[in-house]
């Protein structure tokens, strides 16, 4: 199919529906009385007549008033009937529209209504997506179905066309999860991460029992993340391991969280669970255990740096608390009172907040650049000072409506600090 039949069906579909219209807005021409007399406009007559009453009622009212006496209301009456009566022979007869009128109005509604629908908007986009479909339609589908894996040359000349064929099928599809999981393998490829990690929630939601579709999702959420565990991505891992204690990728996955987010102990039951599972396999696994120790001695490290960082209560004033949306993120960070970088951040989802608190511990896990640490800070006897923010767009500058609370300035030795967000950003 061409572009030219594609637009053409469109095109002649859209005319006879127009045409339909056309022929019910003139129906009541169409089902005019056919007599042999002449059809009558009686819309004067009707006029007349309320025109009548109302000098009718005047003149009693100005005879009841004393106005005008009797022998002058019955002479004004008898002269409106008889105008009323003289009305009555006087017919205007009802002119039928023509057949010409007819054929002209079903013609040029259709016609106005496509010249409207063309030239009202922009329809490029519209043909732009016809010429893809016809152009790479198949290869598409080929693609989304797995028949092939790459595209022939021809298909890649215009990138955007191959890329809203395969977007178009997988809509048409959407019950398909297999079809959604190579559209988010489209995206990555795009570096589209967004777009990736919503195809794969969706196909993870039509299929929660394949485990690849399961750990892709969770794997790619977990680096997006800059590889920390959210509530859906460990829950992902979580319903994985439930049917699968013995799965590596979630295991590995799970470990990799756990450490990231200081939870030192559970990370290191998760490599031990690991390395067991593969220390029973038959064969030389001595890289991979090898690869596991090396993370074990890692998160050890990351476990005595952690310990000489700064615990961080923080807390929200209750007034605050329904102005908290679930799309918010909480930002922490130590800093020279005198500005600059931080020397440690975190960047944390509003959900750590329970019952308005939570306890955040902020190290040289967290610099922000390798040479600006907690640690050197320290050495260097700077005056730190603790700030927390609530922000409501993600981002890492304070905007109008955000929370947050009055810098807390601490020691060089001090290792506990409470927080307060006790204000909106104006």
């Amino acid at each position: 199919m061409t572009i030219f039949s594609t637009a053409g069906l469109f095109i002649a579909l859209s005319l006879l529906i127009a045409l339909l219209l056309a022929v019910i807005t003139i129906m009541p021409w169409l089902r005019a009385t056919r007599t042999s007399g002449t059809s009558v406009d009686n819309q004067l007559l009707d006029i007349n007549v309320a025109v009548f009453r109302e000098r009718l009622a005047e003149l009693k009212t100005d005879k009841d008033s004393g106005t005008i006496d009797d022998a002058h209301y019955q002479n004004q009456k008898l002269e409106l009937e008889r105008q009323l009566l003289d009305a009555q022979r006087e017919v205007t007869p009802m002119v039928a529209p023509g057949i010409k009128s007819r054929l002209i109005i079903m013609v040029w509604v259709p016609v106005l209504a496509g010249l409207a629908y063309f030239l009202v908007g922009d329809r490029t986009p519209v043909f732009d997506l016809w010429t893809a479909e016809d152009k790479v339609a198949q290869v598409a589908d080929d693609l989304l179905t797995g028949k092939i894996n790459q595209p022939p040359a021809w298909a890649i000349e215009d990138g955007t066309q191959l890329i809203s064929a395969m977007q178009t099928n997988v809509y048409r599809h959407a019950d398909d999860p297999n079809r959604w999981m190579r559209l988010s393998e489209l995206f990555l490829s795009l570096e589209a991460t967004d777009s990736a990690i919503e195809a794969l929630s969706r196909a993870y939601r039509l299929s929660p029992d394949n485990e690849e579709i399961a750990t892709t999702y969770a794997q790619i959420s977990f680096f997006a993340n800059k590889g920390q565990l959210d509530a859906s991505s460990r829950r992902v891992l979580q319903d994985v391991l439930a049917k699968n204690p013995q799965h590596e990728g979630a295991q590995m996955l799970m470990a990799m969280g756990e450490a990231r987010g200081s939870n030192f102990a559970e990370a290191q039951g998760w490599i031990k669970r690991l390395r067991e599972s593969i220390a029973a396999k038959p064969g030389d696994h001595s890289k991979a255990l090898a690869s596991l120790d090396e993370l074990s001695a890692n998160v050890i490290e990351q476990e005595q740096q952690a310990a000489q960082g700064i615990e961080v209560t923080v807390s929200i004033d209750a007034s605050l608390l329904p102005l908290v949306k679930a799309n918010d993120v909480l930002f922490v960070a130590i800093r020279d009172v005198k500005g600059g970088p931080p020397f440690a951040a975190k960047r944390l989802p509003i959900s750590i907040i329970k019952q308005g608190k939570a306890s955040i511990r902020l190290s040289d896990l967290d610099a922000m650049m390798p040479e600006r640490t907690l640690q050197s800070a320290r050495s260097d006897k700077t005056q730190l000072a603790v700030v927390a923010r609530v922000s409501h767009s993600g981002t890492a500058s304070a905007e109008s409506g955000d929370l947050s609370g009055n810098p807390v300035v601490i020691s060089a030795e001090q290792t506990q600090v409470n927080i307060e967000i006790n204000q909106q950003i104006p």
